[in-house]
C-alpha cells in the first residue's frame, strides 16, 4: 500500500502534465520569434514594426501654437474618409493633444466611431448650423479618451442642405459657432483646443462648404485603388473656388494614402502617381488594410481604443505624429 501511494505521488497529475505541455509550446513559440531575422517575410515585417513603435516612442509632439482646423474630405465614397477623422483625432488625444471632432455627415458614422450617442432626439450639429445652438450645448465626451470631444451629427443633417440654402451667412454658420466655441473655453478657463477635425459627407453641398469655411487645412485620403484621382480634380476646383471668394487661407495641407495593400502592384502604382501629382502633401505614412481597423467601428471605437498593438493603429499613430510635425515645420 505505501508503494502504491509513493508511486502515484511520483507521478505528475493531468493537470501539471497539461501544465508542462503549455509551457514547452509557449517557450518553444517564444525561441522561434525570438530567432526570426529579416531573412523571412514575417521576421522582417515583425522586425519593422518594432523598429517604428520604437521610432514612434521616442518622437516628441509639441503642442501647435494654435488651433488646427483641419477639414477631411473627398466627394468619393468609401475611401476612409471617416476612418482617418475618427482614428487620427484618437491618436492625437492619446498622445495628450486636445481634441474635438465635428461631425457633419448626415449618416453620423464619425460619432458611432467614438462612442457618442446620436440618435433622431439628441441635440446635434444639426441645431447649431440651422437654429444657432452653442456648441457648447451639443458637445459630448468620447467615452474611451479624455482630451477627445465630439459634436455628433444626427439623421436631421440630411435636410439641411435645403433649410440653409434660405440663411443668412449660410456658407459661415459652422465657423462662427466654432469661433464662439473656442471663446467659451477660454471664459471657462478651459484649455484651448489644439485640433479641430471636420468630417464632411461624400459630397460637395453647403454641409462641406461650411466645412471648408471654417477651416485652415484640408486633408484628403485617397484609396490605393484604380479609380483614386477620379473626380480630385473637381474638389481641387471647389477648394479654390473657397478660396478665391470665402475663405484665402484654406490650404491643402495634407494627402494620406488608406487601404493599402502591399501585396499588389496596382496599390504601389497608384501610391507612386499619387506621389508624383502631389510631392509636398502626401504623407509618407501609408494606411495599411487592416482588420482592426474595420472592427473598431462596430465595437463603438477607434483602432486607436480598441487594439492599439495593431498594425492599423500604428499606421494612424505614425500618421497623425507625421501631421503634428508638418505642422511644426510649416510654422517655422
Amino acid at each position: 500500500m505505501a508503494s502504491e501511494d509513493v508511486a502515484r505521488e511520483s507521478r505528475p497529475s493531468a493537470g501539471a502534465g497539461e501544465a508542462a505541455h503549455q509551457a514547452a509550446e509557449a517557450a518553444r513559440g517564444s525561441s522561434i520569434l525570438d530567432s526570426m531575422d529579416g531573412s523571412s517575410p514575417l521576421g522582417a515585417e515583425l522586425a519593422d514594426e518594432r523598429r517604428r513603435r520604437q521610432a514612434l516612442s521616442e518622437t516628441e509632439l509639441e503642442r501647435p501654437e494654435t488651433t488646427r482646423t483641419i477639414t477631411v474630405s473627398n466627394q468619393k465614397g468609401g475611401v476612409g474618409k471617416t476612418t482617418t477623422t475618427v482614428n487620427i483625432a484618437a491618436a492625437l488625444a492619446a498622445q495628450g493633444f486636445n481634441v474635438l471632432v465635428i461631425d457633419i455627415d448626415p449618416q453620423g458614422n464619425a460619432s458611432t466611431g467614438l462612442g457618442v450617442p446620436h440618435s433622431a432626439d439628441e441635440e446635434s450639429v444639426y441645431d447649431v448650423l440651422i437654429d444657432d445652438l452653442a456648441f457648447a450645448d451639443v458637445v459630448a465626451d468620447c467615452p474611451d479618451l479624455e482630451r477627445l470631444q465630439v459634436v455628433p451629427a444626427t439623421i436631421h443633417l440630411a435636410g439641411a442642405e435645403i433649410e440653409l440654402v434660405s440663411l443668412v451667412a449660410r456658407e459661415q454658420r459652422l465657423q462662427r459657432a466654432l469661433d464662439q466655441y473656442h471663446r467659451h473655453r477660454e471664459e471657462q478657463g478651459e484649455e484651448r483646443l489644439d485640433f479641430v477635425f471636420i468630417d464632411c459627407p461624400p459630397s460637395l453641398g453647403l454641409l462641406t462648404v461650411n466645412a471648408f469655411v471654417a477651416a485652415q487645412e484640408v486633408l484628403i485620403p485617397i484609396q490605393c485603388e484604380y479609380y483614386a484621382l477620379e473626380g480630385l480634380s473637381q474638389l481641387l476646383n471647389n477648394i479654390q473656388m473657397i478660396q478665391k471668394h470665402l475663405n484665402p487661407p484654406l490650404t491643402v495641407s495634407t494627402i494620406l494614402l488608406t487601404m493599402y495593400d502591399g501585396r499588389t502592384r496596382l496599390a504601389a502604382q497608384v501610391a507612386e502617381e499619387v506621389r508624383e501629382h502631389f510631392p509636398d502633401a502626401v504623407l509618407e505614412t501609408l494606411i495599411p488594410r487592416n482588420v482592426r481597423i474595420s472592427e473598431a467601428p462596430s465595437y463603438q471605437q477607434s483602432v486607436i481604443s480598441y487594439d492599439r498593438g495593431s498594425t492599423g493603429a500604428l499606421a494612424y499613430l505614425e500618421a497623425a505624429a507625421e501631421i503634428v510635425a508638418r505642422g511644426e515645420e510649416a510654422g517655422r
